[in-house]
């Protein structure tokens, strides 16, 4: 399974009711998450089961918190929009996701626990998992044997299991959200040395933190045409963020020189490391040196190196095309006002009269996000050919999928994230499914895609 997206909770503001309403507690799926397991292991019947948490289980980018008392600096931004990734600011945000999800914990230590194996896949939400820090904080929290945490294991960005059977999170064929280098995600900039975060990554932290109105975890809630807008605007913001659109200039444009600044950054690597690093992710990975450098080459080029793509995509464009016809009509006026004396309403006639312009213009620009986000699909043939199997599972697109491409099967498991469509959380979005893969009788393992009802299982068919 994959995309919990656990994060800190959210306790509610005085007169701002809506306010990241969906990260309440109310909404936490920790507790129907343990029955799953306590299910899954009445239907094994005492075989050991192999969890794979694939990718986005905890969400690093959403968390808020900022300690007490610390050691380490903070910045007016990190106050503002969360913390660095940084390896001790990871590591405490790292412990303010476990803290706060302590139903959640136990219920991977009892699995773990009942001889069974959980392996921790990093997709692009918990990419501070690269820090050894913070995977010992994971470790530490469900307080297991030395036998015990031999069974927990962390896999840079792919995992084989069974011999048949590709595991990905999914964000690599996602130029938004693709981690440029996962072998050796690090940089240094200036004296800090953090995670390199992918642009997806740091457009939710500057913007989407600072507008708690919309839901991070549906595209839907903030990739709106211009009308819609202004509708969202009028029905939710008015009241509760009248500044939003000054709130959305400045942390866009910090999102954009962020995501520049950081992408031209070159990767921590050591020559004297890399094949050791190699054999490292490999072994952890069940895979060989080999198939980890072609799987590095899947990865698609990240979308920071178009400068006008990721402008379009903040709507930046659209802030420089408006600014360029008030200008323009400031100009206009200017120049009858020599000629003829106007008044300065003249000037805002001038400016509506081009305003269309900036719709006609909007119209014509459509958002590539959904469409890079099902790149993976298209990749799932030479996925399988790469790893030598027969199928591939992955998530981050929040939409759960069971189908074949070119006869390669593929399964998307969906999200268990608190998605909702509506800043009530009324109109929820995603189910929370899984893969299930299990020997049949002649001994090839088969995949089926459930949906989680809780208490039962509902198969969702193969889309043909």
């Amino acid at each position: 399974m994959s995309d919990l997206h656990l994060t800190d909770a959210e306790l509610g503001r005085p007169g701002r009711s809506l306010w990241k309403r969906y990260k309440r507690p109310k909404f936490f799926i920790d507790q129907s998450f343990k029955r799953l397991l306590t299910y899954l292991q009445g239907e094994a019947k005492l075989v050991p089961i192999e969890l794979v948490l694939n990718g986005d289980i905890f969400d690093f980018d959403s968390v808020m918190r900022l300690p007490l008392h610390t050691r380490f600096h903070i910045s007016w931004l990190e106050r503002k929009r969360g913390l660095f990734p940084e390896e001790e600011k990871s590591r405490f945000k790292m412990e303010v996701i476990l803290a706060d999800h302590p139903i959640w914990v136990s219920a991977v230590r009892e699995f773990v626990r009942a001889g069974n194996t959980v392996v921790f896949v990093i997709g692009n939400h918990d990419i501070e998992l690269h820090w050894p820090l913070v995977q010992k904080e994971v470790i530490k929290s469900l307080t297991l044997t030395e036998e015990e945490e031999k069974r927990v294991r962390f896999c840079e960005w792919f995992y084989i299991s069974g011999g048949d059977t590709a595991i990905e999170h999914g964000n690599q064929y996602d130029d938004y959200c693709v981690t440029a280098n996962p072998m050796h995600p690090l940089i240094k900039k200036g004296k800090k040395i953090v995670v390199r975060l992918p642009f997806g990554n740091i457009s939710g932290r500057y913007m989407i933190n600072g507008m708690g109105l919309f839901n991070p975890h549906v595209e839907s809630s903030f990739l709106m045409s211009l009308p819609e807008y202004f509708k969202f605007f009028y029905k939710y913001a008015l009241r509760v963020q009248p500044w939003l659109p000054l709130s959305w200039l400045w942390s866009s444009t910090a999102t954009f020189f962020a995501a520049l600044g950081d992408g031209f950054l070159p990767a921590m690597r050591d020559p004297l490391y890399i094949e050791q690093r190699v054999e490292e992710i490999a072994h952890k990975s069940n895979a060989s040196p080999k198939v980890v450098r072609m799987m590095y080459e899947l990865r698609v080029h990240p979308a920071i190196y178009n400068p006008i793509k990721i402008a379009r995509e903040l709507w930046l464009d659209r802030f420089l095309l408006l600014t360029f016809i008030g200008f323009i009509a400031f100009e206009i006026y200017a120049v009858v006002h020599i000629m003829v004396a106007i008044s300065w309403i003249w000037f805002l006639v001038f400016f509506i009269l081009l305003i269309p312009l900036l719709f006609y213009y909007s119209r014509n620009i459509q958002s590539e996000v959904i469409e890079s986000t099902d790149h993976a699909l298209k990749q799932a043939p030479l996925v399988t050919q790469v790893t030598q199997t027969k199928r591939f599972i992955f998530g981050h697109t929040h939409r759960e999928l069971h189908t074949f491409v070119d006869q390669t099967e593929v399964i998307n498991t969906g999200t268990w994230s608190p998605a909702f469509k509506d800043p009530e959380c009324r109109e929820s979005y995603g189910k929370k499914c899984f893969a299930w893969i299990r020997p049949e009788k002649e001994g090839d393992r088969t995949a089926r895609l459930y949906l989680w009802k809780d208490p039962h299982l509902e198969e969702i068919p193969v889309k043909k």
